[in-house]
């Protein structure tokens, strides 16, 4: 029900894809989401941490975040199709961000315009778009500040509007190791070697996490991305580098698993990021229990993905939205069109369930 909406979210969706927006690169795409809200009589505000769109109650009350975010990775290569030409065909449309997460944006933009439509009687609505979120330079941790006080968000992130109550975190941690630069013919000679070093360190990592699960997300996982060691076949490296990604959960905090892992190794350990910490929806969260009431199929799982959701750890808070996140950052993304709608539906129902 779009009643004095002009919002339609398949078209707004449509034209959200065909404006590139690689992260740090979303000045347009945020003045065409500030016309379309203003369009729609919404108050919106646009400024270089993103765009907020308030629905205000005729009395003061709680405020619930819909929250998203308008940037992109690049399109990369494999497209069989333009990455910036939002076809539909078969249900689904395609294009770069049209799930991750531009489906979440329209859909949340269209239900705060049916809430405003149908005059909300107490407390605010925000709509929540940031910047940079693809990226370790996402704006949202200095634009949560701007909003005031609130109550609950949900997290718009591709989840085919299921509802992610725990989402994993993410350190970044490097291990470096030192050895002697010597003619490789030399080797046996007993001086020390970064690569193997390195090599047995990695080997000692395995099991350091396990025998803490958590229910959903199970244990900590540490996964080896990339090393670099090597000057030249007959020259031993007097470094080793390996970068870790250590996906942690609500059980482990970041510090116990960096010292877990600093207590295995030979290497020095540099922490390159830990500020990305696992969340967790609260138990009892009158959040979820709203969206039960207006989606009572939806699935609780937990997330393997990050999100911004870590602004919003404190809050009674869920990740949900439309799109499938193993489609995410690939060529041909896609999302089914049928969901959009659907989530603009489920947003607006469960924004009037919550504030009820």
């Amino acid at each position: 029900m779009q009643t004095r909406s002009s919002i339609d979210e398949v078209r707004l969706l449509r034209e959200l894809v065909s404006i590139p927006s690689p992260s740090g690169s979303e000045e347009e795409v945020a003045r065409h989401v500030e016309d379309v809200a203003r369009g729609a009589g919404l108050d919106v505000r646009r400024s270089e941490l993103g765009v907020v769109v308030e629905v205000a109650g005729r009395e003061p009350g709680a405020t619930l975040a819909l929250v998203s975010h308008l940037d992109t990775v690049p399109p990369g290569d494999g497209w069989t199709r333009d990455p910036f030409d939002p076809a539909i065909a078969d249900g689904r449309l395609y294009g770069r961000g049209s799930g991750d997460a531009k489906a979440s944006a329209a859909a949340m933009l269209g239900a705060a315009a049916d809430v405003g439509a149908r005059a909300l009687a107490r407390g605010r609505l925000l709509v929540v778009l940031g910047f940079r979120e693809e990226t370790p330079d996402t704006t949202m941790p200095r634009l949560v500040p701007t909003l005031g006080t609130v109550e609950a968000a949900v997290i718009g992130e591709p989840t085919n509007l299921d509802l992610a109550t725990s989402q994993r975190g993410v350190l970044w941690l490097d291990l470096i190791t030192r050895g002697t630069q010597i003619h490789a013919g030399r080797a046996g000679e007993g001086q020390p070697n970064a690569i193997a070093i390195l090599a047995s360190d990695l080997l000692a990592l395995e099991g350091v996490g396990v025998g803490r699960p958590h229910a959903v997300l199970g244990d900590p996982t540490i996964t080896p991305t990339r090393i670099e060691a090597g000057m030249a076949r007959n020259v031993t490296a007097p470094v080793a580098r390996a970068s870790l990604d250590v996906r942690t959960t609500p059980l482990w905090s970041h510090a116990e698993l960096i010292e877990a892992i600093r207590e295995r190794v030979k290497a020095e350990l540099d922490v390159i990021s830990d500020r990305l910490v696992p969340c967790e929806t609260p138990p009892g969260s009158r959040l979820v229990s709203a969206a039960r009431l207006v989606r009572p199929g939806a699935r609780e799982y937990g997330s393997p993905t990050c999100s911004d959701w870590v602004w919003f750890r404190d809050v009674d808070a869920m990740k949900c939205g439309p799109g499938t996140s193993a489609r995410s950052h690939r060529p041909d993304e896609c999302v089914e069109v049928d969901e959009v709608r659907e989530a603009r539906a489920f947003f607006a129902a469960l924004a009037e369930a919550w504030f009820d």
